[in-house]
């Protein structure tokens, strides 16, 4: 018998909290309802469970005032206790609606781990909570929570201590934040000028790992023995960065080769420093309107599958064919590309053919045996595959700084590190075409338009003052010197930056390709005219471009792209002159036809709406609440105060729900 009793009391009260849950969640979803906008089901539950708790203590105790159970509080008649309950009943429902807003308000959906998050994941969360606290301690050590923080004061050279800092605590936190500072340096549309150049110089130094650690990742990176693919291979690195080292190795077949191995760590460190970046830009996108007017998200998010890119070295295979077919197909300059070997390569590891030579920032002995005019068509050679790549194929390597660029003991260049590969489409590359041709025909209003062609129209755009500053622009570089070059580079993007362009991915790349291959030109040749010659190699390629045979074949591709519409055009402009000789001719405008102004007038009239109905409602409330007259409910209590209480809990609901529209418009704003 006792088992039955304990039996019906567990069932009773599983009943009972599956009653509570069931009428939380009823009390949840029609908070959630009211509010409009989709807020977060735990804290909606969690505001629906209190409503339920609170709403049972308020039936119970006016049940008691109603049937005379209350000794010593409120005692009044049945049918007033209804009215009563219900008006505690609608504010009840009221401030749980207020507990929702100001919880959305103060920490909004999303912006809190979830509750499945406080249970699970302890081990990566501890990893990345020291990852946080080890990039932080380099960042003050370095004094850059302090001048970030402003107190450093306004002293003139507070922007080049804080430049400083952020390089030298880049370079110290590591490969993932080194590689973000040097993707920071080519976005001169966001950083100023002073953290540019000193993001440019952003290297690391790094040990390379021991043998014992790099002979086994190669070997199972291989899925077999070294020694069934390499009759040897050197134990010391020939360089090491901080995702990767170069070791030489020889083929069984004699072939000398490069083994370019990535360190079995880099991958997790880079994961999880990607995590932190990830989530920061998110908090920063959420947070503040300068990330959201940066756009740091997004920043973030394409940062992040660069990196991941130039992490997969199969990505980085394709890169190295797709440039070699480039140069292949132009035929015009000598340029060598290492050959890659599909078979033995794979995600972690590449083997290629090892080029002869040194780098440009180390062949300073091989350049002082070269002649000036030796020196002279190297650089002209560089220059001109460089732009042959951009504009006429459009894949293009992108990272070609001086120690990407070899010099072979015969005279001849060669290009390695193919991690970071832009293209264009042929639109792109035409428009940029078009640019330089017009630079060199000292062309301002030709300029002016390739460029506007190739950004895009920003909004508001005075084209007579962007044609004016093109304008200065070439005749103050007309005869411009060599060491003028990289101004003149600074100058134009500058001009796109006042004039408020963006700036795309894939051209900045470009941007940034023919900036870094400057410095290596003017290290080959300190003499080299880069204005003049790619001026000429512009002035080339569009003209190669515009020859007749090409001419004629775009003309007959938009031909056909025409016919459908020359088809339907005898029939159309008889149907208007028709229209027009009988009078029955109208145009039709439809003023709200994009949906995004349409959702923002709706958005406008409801808030408004909404508004004005709570203004009233609150204000005829309180000339009801304020009123002597009307019977009595109590001793104390009229009945035009009572609908007072109702009007004005009308009016609350709808000022909650007006102030939730105005976050949802701010947040998504």
């Amino acid at each position: 018998m006792e088992a039955l009793d304990v039996g019906g009391y567990v069932l009773v009260s599983l009943a009972a909290l599956v009653f509570l849950f069931l009428q939380s969640w009823f009390a949840a979803t029609v908070v959630r309802r009211v509010v409009g906008v989709p807020t977060g089901w735990p804290r909606t539950l969690a505001v629906g469970l209190v409503m339920s708790a609170v709403v049972a203590v308020t039936v119970q105790y006016l049940y008691r005032a109603g049937t005379g159970q209350n000794t010593t509080g409120l005692d009044v008649s049945p049918g007033v206790a209804v009215l009563f309950m219900v008006l505690a009943l609608g504010w009840i429902f009221a401030l749980g609606v207020g507990a929702l807003v100001m919880l959305e308000a103060a920490f909004p959906t999303g912006s809190l781990p979830s509750p499945q998050s406080l249970f699970f994941g302890w081990k990566s969360r501890r990893r990345r909570g020291r990852r946080y606290a080890q990039v932080v301690s380099i960042a003050v050590r370095h004094g850059l929570g302090s001048q970030l923080r402003g107190f450093g004061g306004d002293s003139p050279g507070r922007d080049v201590k804080t430049a400083r800092a952020l390089k030298e605590s880049l370079a110290e936190a590591g490969v993932t934040f080194v590689k973000l500072g040097q993707m920071l340096s080519t976005r001169r549309d966001i950083l100023p000028p002073v953290f540019v150049r000193e993001l440019e110089t952003l290297q690391t130094q790094v040990t390379p790992e021991p043998w014992s650690v790099i002979e086994p990742a190669i070997a199972e990176r291989l899925g077999r023995p070294i020694g069934e693919v390499f009759a040897w291979i050197g134990s010391t690195p020939l360089a090491a960065a901080s995702v990767a080292q170069v070791h030489e190795a020889t083929l069984l077949d004699g072939t000398e080769v490069i083994v370019k191995v990535q360190r079995p760590k880099a991958l997790n460190q880079v994961t999880q420093d990607l995590d932190i970046i990830l989530r920061l830009a998110g908090w920063l996108n959420k947070a503040t309107t300068w990330g959201r007017d940066l756009g740091v998200q997004s920043l973030a998010a394409g940062f992040a599958n660069t990196l991941e890119e130039e992490l997969d070295y199969r990505i980085e295979l394709d890169n190295m064919a797709s440039i070699e077919a480039s140069l292949t197909r132009s035929g015009k300059f000598d340029v060598t590309v290492p050959h890659g070997y599909p078979a033995l390569s794979g995600e972690r590891l590449l083997v290629m053919d090892r080029l002869p030579g040194q780098p440009v920032s180390r062949a300073g002995a091989l350049l002082t045996e070269l002649s000036g005019a030796e020196r002279s068509r190297l650089a002209t050679t560089l220059l001109g595959a460089t732009l042959e790549q951009i504009i006429g194929d459009g894949i293009f390597h992108a990272d070609l700084h001086a120690g990407n660029i070899f010099i072979t003991p015969d005279g001849k260049l060669g290009l390695l590190d193919f991690g970071a590969v832009g293209r264009l489409d042929p639109a792109t590359q035409t428009s940029l075409g078009l640019m330089l041709y017009s630079i060199d025909q000292n062309d301002s209003a030709g300029a002016t338009d390739a460029l506007i062609e190739l950004l895009g129209r920003p909004d508001g755009l005075d084209d007579r003052e962007v044609e004016r500053a093109v304008g200065e622009l070439l005749l103050r570089y007309g005869g411009a010197r060599a060491s003028q070059g990289q101004k003149l580079f600074d100058d134009l993007f500058n001009l796109v930056l006042a004039h408020r362009f963006s700036v795309p991915a894939p051209i900045s790349a470009a941007f940034r390709a023919m900036a870094s291959v400057e410095g290596a030109l003017l290290t080959i040749d300190p003499h080299f005219d880069v204005v003049a010659v790619s001026r000429r190699e512009g002035n080339r390629l569009v003209r190669s471009k515009l020859k007749g045979t090409k001419i004629t074949d775009e003309l007959q591709r938009r031909a056909l792209q025409l016919m459908p519409m020359i088809d339907r055009m005898p029939r159309r402009i008889n149907k208007i002159t028709e229209d027009l000789e009988q009078g029955r001719f109208s145009m039709n405008m439809r003023v709200l036809e994009n949906p995004s102004d349409r959702s923002f007038l709706t958005s406008l009239f409801q808030q408004l709406i909404v508004a004005v109905l709570a203004g009233a409602a609150v204000v005829g409330a309180i000339m009801l609440i304020t009123s002597d007259e009307g019977p009595l409910l109590t001793k104390d209590i009229h009945l035009y105060s009572f609908f007072g209480f109702v009007l004005l809990f009308g009016g609350f609901v709808l000022s909650m729900r007006s102030l939730m529209l105005v976050f949802r418009r701010d947040g998504d704003g």
